[in-house]
């Protein structure tokens, strides 16, 4: 059963997370080009946090697709990493880091002075994953840890039964005692089953929803008490892996703004620790009415307002402290701390469970089927329409 659940974390890893790059005809890209603002550059207020700082000294590691380090937007800015997905692509194959490639334009177009750390932890392909032995994303997590990286950006999740991984929890742990803040995009499940996704539901980890152009929640976006903030996540342009631009939407691209605003934060003041990095951005965050709920957290961050903020941080009370309290503060029945009391189902009530869930899968794929069928019905009749178009904007 584990297993199964580990393929299905990993069919939905890229697509959970990155709702969709919209693919776009583009013109080609100059030298050296940035990636063109959209509407996000005003929303989060990036000309006057880039006045103070624009992410010198800070290395961001994407784990994701890989990202193609020659692109113009990334080009000079890029250390690739080991592949940790071990699935024989390599840079330069269209299946190849069209995600991890966004996201990392997406960082830079905030933070255009950073440096990105790329680690290859998933694939574009979908029917390729869950096949690995070992956690890639755990893994990744270590290596970044262990090179340099400033800031974790992790623009992936996905998981349909919200599986909890002790490997990547412990590589979390390390990077929260390096003092490293870990972001991660909420997950797109609002508008489905909403489950809860991993990475961003690990305790420690600033997760990511997704806000439109009004600043309320992307109907998308995951709903869920962990949220911490939000960020613009619809339409934003990206690089292109095969070259020039195009428009993502997703929390994807919401948390890999999100890490270029970290380390705009910690190029102003590096001694921020992860948990003064989340104070500032919930603090400084355009509120929703109300205060913080589990839409948007604590609302769309304002980078200006954050960086500003990064230079007198509230302290830091988080430490670790010894249990002071009962031996058994779950209860008085004796049971050890290091082990769980039994669970008071009995085997033919989680055998009907399963049974449900096997039924409920399979009524959904007969629905899919029907749906796919009738799509392509109204398709035969229809004259095909091509993506939506992006030019950049006269230099």
């Amino acid at each position: 059963m584990t297993s199964f659940l580990r393929s299905l974390r990993a069919v939905k890893a890229v697509a959970a997370a990155g709702l969709g790059l919209l693919l776009c005809a583009t013109a080609a890209t100059p030298a050296a080009a940035a990636t063109p603002a959209s509407w996000e550059y005003e929303a989060l207020g990036l000309a006057a946090a880039q006045k103070i700082a624009q992410g010198q000294g800070v290395t961001v590691a994407v784990l994701d697709t890989g990202v193609e380090a020659d692109h113009p937007s990334v080009a000079g800015r890029v250390t690739t990493g080991p592949d940790f997905f071990h699935d024989g692509l390599q840079s330069g194959d269209p299946r190849w880091g069209a995600h991890g490639t966004a996201m990392a334009s997406d960082v830079l177009k905030v933070a255009p002075q950073a440096k990105i750390l790329s680690v290859r932890v998933l694939d574009e392909r979908k029917d390729h994953t869950g096949l690995q032995k070992d956690n890639p994303v755990a893994k990744g997590i270590n290596y970044a840890v262990d090179h340099g990286a400033n800031v974790i950006s992790m623009s992936l999740g996905g998981d349909m039964f919200g599986d909890y991984d002790e490997d990547e929890a412990d590589a979390l742990a390390r990077a929260a005692h390096k003092g490293i803040p870990v972001i991660a995009s909420a997950g797109n499940e609002g508008d489905m089953f909403n489950d809860a996704q991993f990475p961003a539901g690990y305790a420690g980890v600033i997760a990511v929803a997704a806000a439109q152009k009004d600043g309320s929640r992307a109907d998308f976006s995951t709903v869920r008490t962990y949220n911490a903030v939000a960020a613009p996540g619809v339409d934003i342009v990206s690089a292109k892996n095969t070259g020039g631009f195009t428009k993502s939407t997703g929390t994807s691209p919401a948390a890999a703004l999100t890490s270029g605003v970290a380390a705009l934060m910690l190029s102003h003041n590096h001694k921020l620790t992860p948990a003064q990095v989340r104070q500032v951005l919930t603090a400084t965050a355009h509120h929703p009415a109300g205060g913080s709920n589990p839409l948007v957290g604590a609302g769309q961050i304002n980078a200006a307002a954050a960086v500003q903020a990064a230079a007198n941080p509230p302290a830091d009370r988080t430490a670790p402290v010894q249990y002071t309290g009962k031996e058994h503060p779950a209860g008085t029945d004796g049971t050890p701390k290091t082990k769980h009391a039994k669970a008071p189902a009995e085997p033919k009530v989680i055998g009907y469970s399963l049974a449900g869930v096997g039924l409920l899968m399979v009524v959904s794929a007969v629905l899919i089927g029907v749906l796919a069928r009738n799509r392509a019905q109204q398709d035969s009749t229809t004259a095909p329409q091509g993506p939506p178009s992006y030019t950049a904007p006269p230099r």
